[in-house]
């Protein structure tokens, strides 16, 4: 259930029984309040007076006067209290006089009443009351009787006022620990999230948008464990631009740069989901393929990767070396890439023999 949903009451968990229980502890019984309900009549006859005194002494403190305003505020404050001194009087302190009470210290901690101007209120009111109720009463004791009495009831509105006060800081301070919570985990999430852009970059190369050779080692070495556990094939493809060095010469570094992106967005497009890309260095780029035979990664890495780079740029061409591991034997992660790298340089061999017998 909301907050807006219930009263003051229900939140607070006040009962009649709550109340009783609270009118014990302050010796207020029912004597007493026979006692103030006695003195009503005289209280009514002289409540303008009372009030209007009670408020030219209250405009007379600087930061009381600060917090009423204005004329009409003072109007309505005027109108506010001649009731809560007659309910003083009433003889009857239920549920509704407690919600009264509640309400009054809920109002006070929102328009920004300090403790020290409540409690300096509540003592020039109970003041005044003395002072009528000892004109009023003739006989002694009763009159000791009932200012004890009045005494009582103060203490009982007064704790009422504060457990309400106290709790609406308390509120505050959840509310601001809760915005506090989230806030921090908020931040926290914006620095997982820039961590792991950090460590995103940190692995991937910016010209190409593969993986950098750093993870190289350490992601061959868990898939060829893996493909081992599973008797499966794994294969490497080493790939390296065809007359590389030639185009930087001739041409300068940023066309060297595009054709690096060219080859990059190529093979992030004809390779698998669970493939791993590298750029190796330089114009070396080094594939691993689990669960992949050499045929199969002949076909993507040869024919299909050759004729996408082909539609970008019909200049450019690579030389490939494919190797497969498994399902009977497995070579150590350098050996396996030093093996393909080696396949790749006869596939070299070859192009540069072609492009020397077109030459001739």
């Amino acid at each position: 259930m909301k907050q807006t949903d219930q009263t003051l009451l229900e939140q607070m968990r006040i009962s009649e029984f709550d109340i009783s229980n609270r009118k014990m502890l302050l010796s207020l019984t029912q004597k007493d309040c026979e006692l103030l309900k006695g003195c009503k009549n005289s209280i009514e006859t002289k409540i303008d007076t009372l009030v209007e005194v009670f408020y030219e002494l209250q405009t007379s403190i600087p930061e009381i006067a600060l917090l009423i305003g204005d004329a009409d505020t003072l109007a309505r404050l005027q109108s506010a209290q001649r009731h809560y001194v007659l309910d003083l009087f009433s003889g009857l302190y239920d549920l509704e006089y407690v919600n009264n009470r509640l309400r009054i210290g809920l109002v006070h901690k929102r328009i920004g009443v300090e403790p020290k101007l409540y409690l300096s209120a509540m003592n020039t009111l109970k003041g005044l009351l003395v002072n009528t109720l000892r004109e009023s009463i003739a006989d002694i004791t009763t009159a000791a009787e009932t200012l004890a009495a009045l005494d009582k009831l103060f203490s009982f509105d007064v704790t009422l006022v504060f457990e309400t006060y106290i709790r609406s800081l308390v509120s505050e301070i959840e509310s601001s620990k809760e915005k506090s919570e989230q806030y921090a985990s908020a931040l926290e999430e914006k620095v997982r999230e820039r961590t792991a852009q950090l460590e995103e970059l940190s692995r991937v190369d910016q010209l190409t948008g593969l993986l950098n050779v750093r993870g190289l080692n350490e992601t061959l070495t868990r898939v060829l464990r893996a493909a081992q556990r599973r008797s499966e094939p794994v294969c490497i493809v080493y790939i390296d631009i065809n007359d590389f060095k030639i185009v930087n010469d001739t041409h300068g570094h940023q066309t060297g740069d595009e054709i690096l992106r060219i080859v990059g967005a190529s093979i992030k497009k004809v390779s698998r989901a669970e493939d791993s890309c590298f750029r190796y260095g330089g114009d070396e780029f080094c594939l691993i393929l689990p669960n992949c035979t050499e045929v199969e990664a002949r076909e993507i890495y040869t024919n299909r990767l050759r004729t996408t780079i082909n539609k970008q740029n019909e200049n450019v061409t690579i030389s490939v070396g494919v190797l497969q591991a498994g399902p009977d034997e497995y070579p150590e992660t350098e050996t396996f890439i030093h093996q393909a790298d080696q396949n790749m340089y006869i596939d070299k061999k070859v192009h540069k023999a072609k492009k020397k017998a077109k030459i001739l």
